[in-house]
């Protein structure tokens, strides 16, 4: 078996295949390929048969689907789907960097880059695509590539952090915009152009492509719809200078990538004579086997299938290479068409299509909600029947599974009642246990809810890796994932299996069962926790990386009433703590980090402004003001944080908690003092707010809003709590959010007087804390805590559950302890010890941490390998967590 990335050098022409061994030639190891090979091992062909691959890239098979999450911080290696000791307990011989240049059908022989020739029994194409680079003058100019393989990626980079300034990407489809993200992540103003008249043309509408397009101008990105590019202007020395457009406009640009479709890369098979589409793509049967040559079979993006189509996605790939090894295991299988539902985070924005999505079907119904304010854009193509045909969902795809799901038939619900989002008026929600048997819950294994009901109730599966193994579901993209371990639970709870809900292996408890023990029994260590109340075979241990960090939160938010140290970074605590809290700052992509000092209600005397202006000026920091109505400064090494942090205490700063899971800000607008449409002072009810609150530890991060009229110029309604002013008081709103997936809050109370407001928010955030999972945001918290909103409201405001004044008593203890963090560290010689790059070199900053000038401030200077390695927990579960194709 061969793995050695240089090509051999031979010359000899003769097949190698030992003449009793039939032997399998694969040409191609990407994710298709590499399904195939599993496929063969799985029907035990392997065993049987001499397995060749010829791989074209230095690397074996990797997620192309994620290989913007690259940027995120995921390694090459992290990327792999190739497991080498499946390579190896195969016996398949795996040849990178030497493709396949000629076959020879007649002697049944490929011949490599290397000039090894290699008989074949079976040879299956698996070549993929190419990107197409549209014939404009220049177009291989320096500065210009394409966005296909880890290695563009790598020279992407280089480019964009050594020579650019400004990019552009030349198509705005699924791989446009991903490629769109990535230069936007390294520091580039970024441009779009798309010859269509909206983004996403093949997935969404109008409407659809107008909230994406609404949402990613948002962002900073430049879109430029209805045009194509001209040509590629060149400076004198040969490199990019700016882009000419079609409709005779230009754009300054220093850095191009082509991300204008896919082309079948079927060249191999055309040289050998085999058939090929009109439009390209090797033409093959049912059964995936080329028309011309029945020795020879074609599987994913280079392969055409009976119905016409050269499917551009990994689960249409994923079921040809099933159906050529059962071909080739001489089993019954056929591969006609496949649904091209698609499911993606692109530049942070849930985008999904399902079903007929664009209504072609004759006599169809339309069901749509749109708040182009929120970028939420949720189309159902229903039939006169009522059958759900198809849809289109931007900014919010929660209900993406169940609804693919659901395609093809009459839904059990309204059709308004799968669109509205929650707070909206929408009745209860459709959940995946309304779903019939037959409905597939993993396109990407064709997996149906009955066999995954199967893999519980017949083969004894007790938990989501034991049904994924079992079925493979969940395994693919990972969309599925969410809708399946609700039906896993739900099964297993429907035959009497307790599921297992702890917070992790270390404990059996969850988050909400800690609380309690910890706020009953006044254990103020974890370590104490741990050895009492951990699973037996976790005591005496050190604890995870999952539950360390929620203990600590509880721990801290309770530190009065139990009669711990509320401040974080004292004795265990400390060790408990993930990278941001360790050093009171929230760490950047170049190691790098930010300062962000609190600024009650966006109010600040100029005094304080010049002394933040002072500060970034003399520590060489980068300055803006934040959505949350602050000012963060960028680019703080860690030695540096004691010093810049020791001038901000003395001027009357405090931390602004931007690292921390807990009161971020209260957003305000200047209300009835200065805005003649105002009838409360927000400004000083916001303040009040954020100094009652801040540092409240919690589940996850808490950002609030208060608005002076109806008008709603805080956007109140979008935050974990928000309050709005009406003639008589307030009206207090809970359970909102921004971000991926956007929720209105919920009414929760109305015209309260200034005491009676207060009373309920601190009854709401310690019944949240109370009772919410670990990064758990009030909006997940409000949907999934039984009951919804009535129960809170019955618990917070007419106090159901008689636990009100303890809620109270909680909460006037943190505000009666509360320290800054900052002032309690740059005050305390032993923990200033901790900031620094290195224990054993304490004066030598990190070299890692380096900039570049930009619009007269600093960005970045982003090495090129070690860009965003450095991940908090959270971090890790929004990567876990994105939308895939």
């Amino acid at each position: 078996m061969s793995t050695d990335t240089r090509p051999e050098t031979h010359t000899d022409t003769r097949p190698d295949t030992p003449t009793d061994t039939p032997t399998i030639v694969l040409v191609g190891h990407g994710m298709v390929g590499q399904r195939f090979l599993e496929a063969l091992a799985g029907r035990g062909l392997t065993a049987t048969h001499r397995v060749v691959v010829l791989c074209e890239e230095p690397r074996p098979a990797y997620d192309r689907v994620q290989l913007t999450s690259y940027f995120s911080g995921r390694t090459p290696d992290e990327l792999s789907l190739t497991d080498p000791r499946f390579i190896a307990d195969h016996g398949i011989e795996l040849h990178l960097g030497d493709p396949a240049e000629a076959i020879d059908r007649e002697r049944r022989t490929v011949t490599a880059r290397s000039g090894r020739v290699f008989g074949y029994d079976v040879l299956v194409l698996a070549t993929g695509s190419s990107p197409f680079v549209p014939p404009v003058p220049n177009k291989d100019a320096t500065g210009c590539f394409v966005y296909r393989t880890i290695e563009d990626l790598l020279a992407i980079e280089e480019y964009a952090r050594t020579k650019a300034t400004t990019g552009a990407v030349v198509g705005g489809g699924l791989l446009g915009l991903e490629a769109a993200g990535a230069l936007k992540g390294l520091g580039l103003d970024t441009h779009i152009v798309e010859f269509a008249p909206r983004l996403m043309p093949v997935q969404v509408d109008e409407g659809g492509g107008a909230a994406l397009l609404r949402t990613i101008e948002g962002m900073g990105l430049t879109v430029h719809t209805g045009t194509g590019t001209q040509e590629i202007v060149t400076g004198d020395d040969g490199a990019v200078r700016g882009m000419k457009l079609s409709d005779g406009s230009e754009i300054a640009t220093d850095l191009v990538i082509f991300s204008a479709g896919v082309r079948p890369r079927d060249q191999l098979a055309r040289a050998a004579g085999l058939a090929v589409g009109e439009r390209g793509g090797i033409t093959v049967d049912a059964q995936c086997r080329t028309v011309t040559d029945p020795h020879v079979f074609a599987i994913g993006e280079c392969a055409q299938a009976v119905d016409g189509r050269v499917y551009g996605l990994v689960a249409p790939g994923y079921e040809q290479a099933e159906t050529a090894a059962a071909t080739i295991a001489a089993d019954e299988a056929s591969f006609t068409g496949a649904d091209l539902s698609t499911k993606l985070k692109l530049l942070g924005v849930d985008v999904a299509s399902f079903g007929d999505a664009h209504g072609t079907t004759e006599d169809c119904l339309d069901v749509v909600y749109a708040d182009s304010r929120s970028g939420l854009y949720k189309k159902l193509v229903v039939g006169r029947d009522g059958t759900l045909l198809g849809g289109i969902l931007v900014g919010d795809a929660e209900a993406y599974g169940t609804l693919r799901a659901l395609t093809g038939s009459v839904p059990p619900v309204a059709p308004e009642a799968l669109v509205l989002p929650a707070g909206a008026g929408a009745p209860a929600q459709l959940g995946p246990a309304a779903l019939p048997d037959e409905a597939v819950i993993c396109s990407c294994h064709n997996v149906t809810k009955g066999t995954i009901r199967g893999a519980v109730t017949e083969h004894r599966c007790t938990t989501v890796p034991e049904v994924k193994q079992c079925t493979r579901a969940g395994t693919g993209c990972g969309s599925c994932v969410k809708v399946l371990t609700q039906l896993v639970e739900g099964e297993l709870e429907a035959n009497g299996v307790e599921v297992d809900k702890g917070l992790c292996g270390c404990f059996a408890q969850t988050r909400e069962e800690l609380y309690e023990i910890v706020l009953a029994l006044r254990i103020a260590s974890y370590q104490d926790l741990l050895d009492r109340y951990g699973r037996e075979e976790a005591r005496g241990g050190d604890g995870c990386e999952v539950c360390k960090p929620a203990v600590a939160s509880i721990i801290a938010s309770l530190a009065p009433a139990i009669g711990a140290s509320g401040y974080v970074l004292d004795g265990e605590q400390a060790a408990l703590q993930d990278t941001n809290d360790h050093f009171l700052a929230n760490l950047q992509k170049n190691g790098s980090y930010s300062v962000v000092p609190r600024i009650p209600g966006g109010e600040i005397a100029p005094e304080k402004l010049i002394v933040i202006g002072e500060i970034a000026r003399d520590f060489g920091l980068y300055t803006k003001i934040t959505g949350g109505q602050r000012i963060d400064m960028f680019g703080a090494r860690v030695e540096q944080l004691p010093l810049i942090w020791a001038r901000l205490v003395d001027a009357g700063f405090e931390s602004g908690h931007a690292y921390g899971k807990s009161l971020r800000t209260v957003k305000s607008c200047v209300g009835s003092t200065w805005c003649r449409y105002g009838v409360q002072d927000s400004v000083r009810m916001a303040i009040d707010l954020e100094l009652r609150y801040r540092g409240l530890r919690s589940p996850h991060k808490l950002k609030a809003a208060v608005s002076g009229c109806a008008r709603e110029c805080a956007e109140a309604q979008s935050k974990d709590f928000g309050v709005i002013a009406t003639a008589n008081g307030w009206n207090l709103y809970v359970g909102g959010n921004g971000g991926a997936t956007p929720r209105h809050a919920d009414l929760l109370a109305q015209d309260l007087s200034d005491a009676e407001l207060v009373r309920l928010i601190d009854r709401f955030l310690m019944f949240y804390i109370r009772t919410a999972d670990r990064l758990e945001r009030t909006s997940v918290w409000l949907e999934r805590i039984p009951g919804g909103l009535d129960h809170v409201r019955d618990v917070v405001v007419h106090d159901s559950l008689g636990i009100c004044d303890e809620l109270e008593s909680l909460m006037a203890a943190h505000v009666a302890h509360y320290r800054d963090e900052w002032a309690q560290t740059v005050n305390d010689p032993e923990k200033l010890a901790r900031f620094v790059s290195f224990v054993n070199a304490p004066d030598t900053p990190d070299p890692v941490v380096a900039f570049v000038p930009e619009r007269d401030q600093i960005k970045p200077d982003l090495p090129l390998l070690d860009i965003g390695r450095r991940r908090t927990e959270e971090d890790v579960l929004d990567l876990e967590g994105s939308a895939q194709r």
